[in-house]
């Protein structure tokens, strides 16, 4: 399910948990929608609670992805979180056409740059995809919850 496009704070956007998500406002509030989706959803769904070491990694995509949409791409525009039975797919839309930008590790941190986040997001996640939208662009990853 694509998250809404141009969707303000405060506004709705759809998600499958059955009840209306409003657009994070913060990288927090992202990570405490998927944290009660997992500790709800996916173990209603497995029957068993998910994995400490894997939650914390799901909730690092979280905060990653929503972060990098607010500091570097022009605002977030679009949040949803769907568990699947491949795991756990994140949406996250930004207003910002550019991709990612991967920082060479020997400047990373020293000119302001950063550089840590996307990194991260691959190798903990799945699968990455970045697909352009008319408003931005779109990331989403796929985090296995297996």
């Amino acid at each position: 399910m694509a998250p809404e496009h141009g969707a303000a704070p405060g506004e709705p956007v759809s998600i499958t948990s059955g009840t209306d998500l409003v657009l994070p406002s913060t990288a927090g509030e992202a990570r405490a929608h998927v944290r009660t989706l997992l500790t709800t959803a996916f173990r209603s769904r497995s029957k068993r609670p998910v994995d400490e070491v894997l939650l914390a990694d799901v909730l690092l995509v979280t905060s990653e992805l929503v972060t990098n949409a607010m500091r570097h791409g022009g605002g977030l525009t679009g949040f949803d979180a769907v568990l699947t039975d491949a795991g756990l797919l994140l949406n996250v839309a930004d207003a910002s056409a550019d991709p990612p930008v991967v920082t060479d590790p020997a400047r990373r941190g020293t000119d302001g740059a950063g550089g840590f986040g996307w990194p991260l997001i691959c190798r903990l996640a799945g699968h990455v995809a970045i697909t352009p939208r008319p408003d931005g662009k779109q990331i989403t990853a796929l985090i296995p919850l297996d």
